[in-house]
């Protein structure tokens, strides 16, 4: 809440391989700075044959440029110079609402948003406060660091997802670990006193949007600095843990075209800055 993807048998197979040849020559010839078609539906997220979103290191020569072959504490700290000076559009939380029906879209349904925990594709105007409405998940808690819901990293929408309003209940301001008993209405998803567990569609997007966050507010501009930690339970101090399970996240779970075209958007039409993590997976490790 607020606080808060068929083997055929045979010479099918033969084809098949055939087809996803010429895919991956189409899918190289998309311009750096396209956006391709995203897969259909919240089931094929990870189908291996999806193209990405935008051709790896696409930025690297132009937004990414001061950032390239550093490491540690050093890549951090460019990496928040360069996020932070390009967000040049900030949202008010009531643009939020209208913003996420365009980044979380579904792409099988234009009429649709994904909803982050449950996966379930519901009407962008189904929003609010009931039960099985959607609302706006703040995935670094805002009570993390209370910083509440004004124009900063309460609205980030990098961190912003459309949730179920029961499930995002039921998450509320925990931690990030693994274990739990299974979220009813949300299976795959796991929850206990101190932490949350996503399903494995998302376990990446979560690690690299919490990480995302981390980088981008480190004490400046009036809000807290925020940093990851390899606890639970953090409560209101600035941090959200558990740091080792993001990094594995980050590695189970690599980024697919919805995530990659989801930063596109933010980049191209909203904050104008996007989560490095997205485009460079591997500088999660580099720096922790």
């Amino acid at each position: 809440m607020d606080n808060t993807r068929v083997t055929r048998r045979g010479r099918r197979t033969a084809l098949a391989v055939a087809a996803g040849t010429v895919l991956v020559a189409v899918a190289a010839q998309v311009p750096a700075t396209a956006t391709a078609t995203p897969a259909a539906g919240p089931a094929a997220r990870h189908s291996i044959s999806a193209a990405p979103a935008i051709s790896a290191g696409a930025y690297d020569d132009t937004y990414y440029k001061d950032a390239i072959g550093k490491t540690g504490q050093e890549l951090k700290d460019s990496l928040h110079r360069i996020i932070s000076s390009t967000q040049t559009g900030k949202l008010s939380y009531d643009q939020v609402w209208d913003a996420l029906k365009d980044t979380d879209e579904d792409p099988a349904n234009s009429a649709n948003v994904i909803l982050l925990y449950s996966g379930r594709s519901q009407s962008k105007d189904a929003h609010g406060g009931n039960p099985d409405d959607w609302n706006r998940e703040h995935v670094w808690a805002k009570s993390h660091g209370d910083f509440g819901t004004a124009t900063g990293p309460g609205t980030d929408i990098h961190h912003l997802r459309p949730a179920d309003v029961s499930v995002n209940s039921i998450r509320g301001n925990k931690d990030f670990d693994k274990g739990g008993s299974e979220v009813e209405e949300a299976p795959g998803n796991r929850t206990d006193d101190d932490s949350f567990e996503p399903r494995d569609a998302v376990k990446g997007d979560v690690a690299r949007m919490i990480l995302y966050m981390a980088v981008r507010y480190d004490g400046e501009d009036g809000f807290p600095d925020l940093e990851p930690n390899d606890k639970v339970d953090n409560g209101s101090q600035p941090n959200i843990g558990r740091l080792s399970v993001l990094q594995q996240w980050n590695q189970a779970d690599p980024p697919d075209t919805f995530e990659q075209h989801r930063n596109q958007v933010i980049f191209d039409k909203y904050q104008h800055n996007r989560n490095p993590f997205i485009d460079h997976p591997e500088w999660v490790n580099e720096i922790w």
